[in-house]
């Protein structure tokens, strides 16, 4: 794992941001994981500046989000789909055919996660999955105890995720109970991942993660294991 060590979170905007041009430059028909959160918020703004300035094209990128709330409609300001249009696809030049955002509101949930697994196969796997990092250890939606071999599967939320999600709620009762995400082995058959983690209050979670056992109780340990991680963090580990 290769590790970059930045000051504040308009340094990991900008360092991320140029991973992710570099994956976009290097490939005619890039295929990129995306995420979601408070995180990669300033990553995108730099995307969509690059974009403006005509350093980089999103016309042939396909995307897939990692995960979704089960029960919010796509126009509902806390569903994943509106905040991937408003940070990220309203500002870019990508066809938005190309974008993939699992569906909570589907009638067949589980059709929905293999749908989306299909989709992502026949796209030829991610060259670039983005990841934030949970205050459990999740990835994704991904909650202690998952299987590091699981797909893109129907989740329930840990009470410790419901809290720290809402604060994008009016309140906790709020925050859906359930997500649709894709799974730790969907995650790890990326062939690069940028791995972006901020905030003192995940630096006792980010150092089991990096230096700790590989263990299921802690989902994001496991990318101790992929060939090809690159975090970048403002936290001392």
């Amino acid at each position: 794992m290769e590790i970059i060590k930045v000051k504040d979170s308009d340094e990991l905007g900008r360092k991320a941001a140029e991973i992710v041009i570099e994956t976009i430059k290097g490939k005619e028909n890039p295929v990129l994981g995306l995420a979601t959160g408070s995180t990669p918020e300033k990553l995108y703004a730099n995307l969509v500046e690059k974009c403006n300035t005509g350093e980089i094209t999103f016309k042939n990128a396909v995307t897939f989000n990692l995960d979704e709330y089960v029960g919010l409609t796509i126009d509902d300001p806390q569903s994943y789909h509106y905040y991937m249009d408003k940070h990220l696809f309203d500002g870019i030049d990508i066809q938005k055919e190309n974008t993939h955002v699992l569906d909570g509101e589907a009638e067949d949930l589980q059709k929905e996660c293999d749908s989306f697994e299909q989709l992502i196969k026949d796209a030829g796997e991610m060259d670039l999955q983005i990841l934030g990092l949970g205050l459990n250890g999740h990835i994704g939606f991904n909650e202690p105890g998952t299987a590091f071999d699981s797909r893109t599967h129907i989740v329930e939320l840990e009470q410790s995720t419901i809290e720290a999600n809402s604060r994008f709620f009016e309140s906790k009762e709020d925050v859906p109970t359930k997500a649709l995400t894709m799974g730790i082995g969907t995650i790890m058959d990326a062939k690069k991942i940028l791995f972006i983690v901020q905030g003192e209050q995940k630096a006792d979670i980010l150092k089991a993660v990096v230096h700790g056992e590989v263990t299921e109780d802690v989902p994001a340990s496991v990318l101790q294991q992929h060939p090809n991680v690159v975090l970048i963090t403002d936290i001392d580990i």
